[in-house]
């Protein structure tokens, strides 16, 4: 059975590849809205891991929609939380068995509720997995720490494919740098470089 799993290349959707991989022919696949090439980061993280990769165009005006909500809100919360369900929705409507994603059980955002899940299921005709919704982040980090070769850092300056660093550079053109820092608090992102 085929699987799409939504890949940023860090650790959290790099575990969910792992967790998946002896019961799926496992794609990472990638959303963008074609605003940035962060996207090559994840393709690297795949290729480093030994997935297929693809990449999936997403409708800019999603991102529009998620930017303005997020000045809006004055917090990325509802923002991300659009792209994501637009863009497991996009990739549910491909050739697929089952899609998946990295969320984890105490994820504020992204989320995916039963309901969601049983939504996608049943419009697309696929399933929803979400290999890693019974773990937390102290046992993700752990498995991740003898997994794989990591790299962190502060958001802004370590390349992953996610929805931020899109978002982010979209939030500058449309309302000026300030508006990253104002919308988004400081936090650490991981990139993937191999397995251990």
């Amino acid at each position: 059975m085929e699987l799409a799993l939504l890949y940023s290349g860090g650790k959290d959707s790099s575990l969910a590849a792992l967790v998946v991989e002896p019961f799926y022919d496992v794609t990472l696949v990638t959303t963008t809205f074609g605003l940035t090439d962060d996207w090559q980061h994840a393709r690297t993280a795949a290729d480093a891991l030994g997935f297929s990769f693809e990449t999936v165009n997403l409708d800019p005006a999603v991102a529009e929609e998620a930017v303005d909500r997020m000045v809006s809100d004055g917090f990325p919360r509802n923002g991300i939380q659009r792209v994501h369900d637009h863009a497991l929705k996009t990739v549910a409507a491909l050739e697929y068995d089952a899609v998946a994603d990295g969320t984890r059980r105490d994820d504020r955002v992204p989320t995916v509720s039963r309901a969601s899940a049983q939504s996608i299921e049943d419009r697309f005709g696929v399933d929803y997995i979400a290999p890693l919704s019974g773990f937390g982040r102290h046992a993700v980090d752990r498995l991740v720490e003898s997994s794989f070769e990591v790299e962190a850092g502060p958001s802004e300056s370590v390349p992953k494919a996610d929805y931020e660093g899109e978002l982010r550079a979209l939030l500058v053109e449309k309302y000026g740098e300030e508006a990253v820092d104002t919308v988004f608090p400081a936090h650490e992102q991981t990139y993937v470089h191999g397995r251990r």
